[in-house]
């Protein structure tokens, strides 16, 4: 899971980003106005009631076709984790995030300036050498080339970013300022569906909900550079695609999510929704065994338990980096890779937030990798 969402003091900073990204891509005063328009600033011509499709029932997921974009829905987004190994063995976590947003504006307005979609894109690299992450991200419209999502499979892409998919296999390529990715990850495993089949709730309301699979256990082979260095490395990867026309329900100010891939062949995703003073409003999980078989973990089946605690020498957030997971009748203990795997995604998306490679342990001994994702502790997240 994982929308990045525009918080409203960022609300100018990404209308900036937005008018310098029209300007790159076609130098028009008009599709600043437009882009303008998007996001409901002065020269707004936003629709009062724009037509989303709902999460309203479950229906079968069809394959390769819900791989693809799902431009009727307001969010969606294709969300790659995973742990690599450099020719020297050292470890590593990546992150690649390609997100499809349908802003509120006339829609019946047939022009090619009009932006119908924004794509957005990060990407980071936990990196121990580091002591932190590389991190980036992109922001454009959809049209012109320039990026767009397509349906029938997996193809979205921001200029020289790109995740594409064909024969059972993705492929990830990112130009950074500071580094690359270029990676091939292959599929092992079949989707596993969460939620009741696919149809993942977000909260008690009805309509807080999403359409939601993960792709564990994908291998990965490829190369990063760094400062001008490329090396090859290999590793394991998840995949989470998911789409919503409504995702947080009210009082929601953020959550806590993982995904990871279990050494026995098995995986485990697990979230929970919190409110304003921390407690859990909502939460869910899937934990397929290593047989193939789907436990769905209701939320009584769940429990999230913060440990230690890290506080970001940049934002001053503090931030849970340590937890104990109790999925069904085992225990995971999570620690992370490096402590300092805070995101600062302000041009894009508003939003600051802690995602990164950990470790899950049960019985004092390691049998798992993944990511931890926890947003909404610096301040809330929000839908509009």
């Amino acid at each position: 899971m994982r929308p990045r969402l525009r918080r409203p003091a960022a609300h100018a900073r990404l209308a900036a980003r937005l008018l310098a990204a029209a300007a790159r891509s076609i130098g028009s005063v008009a599709a600043g106005i437009m882009l303008m328009a998007a996001l409901g600033g002065p020269a707004s011509q936003v629709a009062a009631a724009t037509s989303y499709r709902e999460v309203d029932a479950v229906r079968p997921l069809q394959f390769p076709q819900d791989h693809g974009s799902h431009p009727e829905f307001r969010t969606e987004w294709w969300y790659v984790t995973g742990w690599l190994t450099s020719a020297a063995g050292t470890p590593l976590g990546f992150q690649i995030t390609f997100f499809r947003s349908r802003p509120q504006i006339h829609e019946d307005n047939p022009s090619a300036f009009t932006p119908h979609q924004l794509i957005i894109a990060h990407a980071a690299l936990s990196d121990p050498a580091r002591g932190r992450l590389w991190q980036d991200q992109r922001i454009e419209r959809a049209g012109f080339g320039l990026a767009d999502a397509l349906g029938g499979n997996t193809d979205v892409w921001v200029d020289r970013w790109r995740l594409t998919r064909a024969a059972s296999a993705y492929t990830a390529t990112v130009t950074a300022d500071e580094f690359a990715l270029d990676l091939r990850l292959t599929e092992r495993q079949a989707p596993m569906l969460n939620g009741d089949s696919g149809l993942s709730r977000k909260g008690p309301e009805a309509l807080a909900a999403s359409y939601y699979y993960s792709i564990p256990h994908l291998q990965v082979a490829g190369a990063i550079t760094r400062a001008g260095s490329r090396e090859k490395v290999v590793g394991e990867a998840w995949l989470d695609h998911e789409w919503s026309s409504e995702y947080l329900a009210g009082g929601a100010v953020g959550w806590d999510w993982v995904g990871i891939n279990l050494d026995d062949g098995g995986a485990l995703m697990a979230f929970r929704i919190r409110g304003a003073h921390g407690e859990t409003r909502w939460s869910g999980g899937s934990l397929r065994l290593p047989d193939g078989r789907l436990q769905i973990l209701a939320a009584g089946a769940l429990d999230f338990v913060p440990g230690r605690a890290w506080v970001s020498p940049r934002t001053g957030i503090r931030y849970p980096v340590a937890w104990r997971i109790d999925a069904g009748s085992r225990q995971f203990e999570l620690e992370p890779l490096i402590d300092d795997q805070e995101n600062d995604t302000r041009l894009s998306t508003g939003a600051i937030y802690w995602e990164g490679a950990v470790r899950a342990r049960e019985s004092g001994r390691t049998v798992g990798r993944g990511y931890l994702e926890l947003t909404g502790y610096g301040e809330p997240l929000r839908l509009r």
